[in-house]
C-alpha cells in the first residue's frame, strides 16, 4: 500500500525526537517506525482481510488511522501506533472498559499479530467530534462520557497501567530541567510541582482513566451517542482526567476579556458535577498546564506554549 503518513503525525514524530514528555531525547523508534508504517499497514490489512477506504486527515499526533472495512462489509477502524504511544496500555484500557463509554476493540485477525502496535476499533464518526457542539453543550456531554470511564481497573497483578504519580514524577523531572535553563517559566513551574507534591501525599484514589481526555477524543457513535477514543490510560484519581478538559478551547479562553474568570467558573461546574474536589481539580489543572506549556517550548512551538502559560497563571 503506497500512502503518505498524514504530516501532523510526522511533524509529531519528529517533535518526539526532540525531547519527549518526559524531556528525554534521541531515537525512540519512532523514526524507524515510520518508514515500515506502509509495509506493517498492508501486512495488518492482508491478515484481517479488510478493504482500505483511506486514511484519516489530518488524524492524531501518536499514531496511523485507516478507515477500513472487514471482509463481510462492516466498517472499522485500523489503528497503527510506534510503542512510545503505548499502544500495549490502550489495548488493556479499551479491552477492561468493553465498549462502555469508549470505542470498542475488535477481535484480532490472526492470533498474536495484535501484539505489535496495531488495534482493530469499531468505527466512529471521526469528523464528529464533541468539540463540534455549543461550548456549554460540549461540556456537558464530554463531562458524561468521562464518568462512564472512571471504574475500578483490573487486579494490579493483570495490569501494567502507569499510576499518575508515576506518570507526573517523569513529568515533573523535565519540568524542572526547563526551569533550570529557562527564567521565564521558573514561577509556573515552582507553583505547578508544589501542587503536585501536595496532591500526590495522601493514599491515592484508584481509578482507571483515560490520561488525555479532551473534546476532540470524544466522537460521534451509533450505539451510544458519544464515545472516547485514543487513551493514554494511567491510574490515580478522577480530578486528574477531568483537569486536562478544563482548558479545552484554550485559545477561545485567552482571547476573551474574562477568559480568567471563565476559567474559575469552569473548574467549579465541572468539579460539583463530577463530585471532584475543586481544589484538587484546580492543582491538576495548573500542573497539566504548566507541564504542556513547558514542553510545547523544548519542542519548539511557542505559541502553544505562550497560551498554556497565561492560562496557567489564572489558576
Amino acid at each position: 500500500m503506497a500512502f503518505e503518513p498524514p504530516q501532523r503525525l510526522v511533524r509529531a514524530l519528529g517533535e518526539a525526537q526532540r525531547g519527549g514528555a518526559d524531556g528525554t531525547k534521541g531515537d525512540d523508534g519512532s523514526g524507524k517506525w515510520l518508514d515500515e508504517l506502509a509495509g506493517a499497514v498492508e501486512q495488518a490489512v492482508g491478515l484481517r482481510e479488510l478493504t482500505v477506504e483511506r486514511v484519516q486527515a489530518p488524524g492524531g499526533r501518536s499514531s496511523l488511522v485507516v478507515l477500513v472495512r472487514q471482509a463481510d462489509g462492516t466498517p472499522a477502524v485500523l489503528k497503527l501506533a510506534p510503542e512510545r504511544a503505548r499502544p500495549e496500555s490502550e489495548r488493556a484500557a479499551l479491552a477492561h472498559w468493553d465498549g462502555r463509554g469508549a470505542v470498542r476493540l475488535l477481535p484480532p485477525g490472526d492470533e498474536g499479530d495484535d501484539a505489535h502496535g496495531v488495534l482493530l476499533l469499531e468505527r466512529l464518526r471521526p469528523d464528529l467530534s464533541v468539540r463540534s457542539l455549543p461550548e456549554a453543550k460540549a461540556l456537558l456531554e464530554a463531562a458524561g462520557t468521562l464518568r462512564r470511564l472512571w471504574v475500578a481497573p483490573p487486579d494490579a497483578k493483570a495490569h501494567t497501567f502507569e499510576t499518575v504519580a508515576e506518570r507526573t514524577g517523569r513529568q515533573a523531572d523535565a519540568m524542572r530541567t526547563a526551569a533550570d535553563t529557562d527564567a521565564e517559566v521558573v514561577e509556573l513551574v515552582d507553583a505547578a510541582l508544589a501542587a503536585r507534591a501536595e496532591l500526590i501525599a495522601g493514599p491515592p484514589e484508584e481509578r482507571l482513566l483515560h490520561g488525555t481526555f479532551r473534546q476532540s477524543k470524544v466522537l460521534a457513535g451509533e450505539r451510544m451517542p458519544w464515545l472516547a477514543v485514543g487513551p493514554d490510560p494511567v491510574v490515580g484519581e478522577c480530578a486528574f482526567d477531568l483537569a486536562r478538559l478544563v482548558r479545552d478551547r484554550v485559545e477561545d479562553l485567552i482571547a476573551s476579556p474574562s477568559g480568567a474568570s471563565i476559567t474559575r467558573r469552569r473548574v467549579k461546574r465541572l468539579a460539583e458535577s463530577l463530585e471532584v474536589d475543586q481544589e484538587r481539580l484546580r492543582g491538576w489543572t495548573l500542573f497539566r498546564a504548566v507541564e504542556s506549556g513547558v514542553r510545547a517550548r523544548r519542542v519548539g512551538r511557542p505559541q502553544d506554549a505562550e497560551l498554556l502559560l497565561e492560562f496557567a497563571g489564572w489558576l
